[in-house]
């Protein structure tokens, strides 16, 4: 995640200084602690801050209730220092579903099976900035158990969803003034991605279908 990220913020001409933060009340099982500590920064530290954007990335937590998750409360802190000393945060997967239900009280929806491939997505908005340079329609990987639903961002005058699509549902919405966006899917995957991502639920004995469209 690291890598995808700040390969694509590479690709812009402005000079991005990055700061990566850890949850410190999570232990990490993917990520040794010397890593963390080299290269990564606390959320008090962070909080003491101000930044121009915030990227919350998703987390393999989909399937607990965002309240048992362990670092909830701490996560609940970022995003409301977010919304009132982040220019405009971006929040991807889990982390889009996480920052719906935190501000917005979307809830998220469990599927009968993992919803897992690459998946064609249309434009549900004319002449939006952000997705200058889209197709009409345009696929994004997709790796989630849960889901959230079109009337639930209908409901609130604050919310637009920018994109959907048949089979995966919504893919990205965002606050109308412009400050939050929600990416369900990961736009910013590479190729292998997905593939390793299978790979790694076959060794681990999961159960887990091909990626779709792969």
């Amino acid at each position: 995640t690291e890598t995808q990220i700040l390969r694509l913020l590479g690709n812009t001409p402005l000079q991005v200084e990055i700061s990566l933060v850890h949850m410190a009340s999570h232990q990490s099982k993917n990520t040794s602690e010397e890593h963390l500590e080299r290269f990564y920064i606390s959320s008090e530290e962070a909080l003491t801050k101000k930044f121009d954007g915030m990227i919350i990335t998703g987390a393999p937590v989909e399937q607990i209730p965002f309240e048992q998750v362990d670092y909830w409360d701490e996560l609940c802190k970022i995003m409301d220092y977010a919304k009132e000393n982040v220019f405009c945060t971006l929040f991807i997967g889990w982390g889009a579903q996480a920052g719906l239900y935190h501000y917005y009280n979307v809830p998220k929806y469990d599927l009968d099976k993992k919803l897992f491939g690459i998946y064609q997505n249309y434009k549900t908005t004319v002449a939006e900035p952000l997705l200058r340079g889209f197709d009409d329609i345009f696929p994004s990987p997709i790796s989630r158990h849960t889901e959230i639903h079109a009337e639930d961002i209908k409901k609130n005058p604050n919310l637009e969803i920018l994109a959907e699509g048949e089979e995966s549902g919504i893919l990205l919405v965002k606050s109308k003034d412009n400050r939050q966006i929600f990416m369900t899917g990961h736009l910013e995957y590479d190729t292998e991605t997905l593939g390793a991502e299978y790979r790694r639920d076959l060794d681990a004995g999961k159960q887990i279908e091909m990626p779709k469209n792969y």
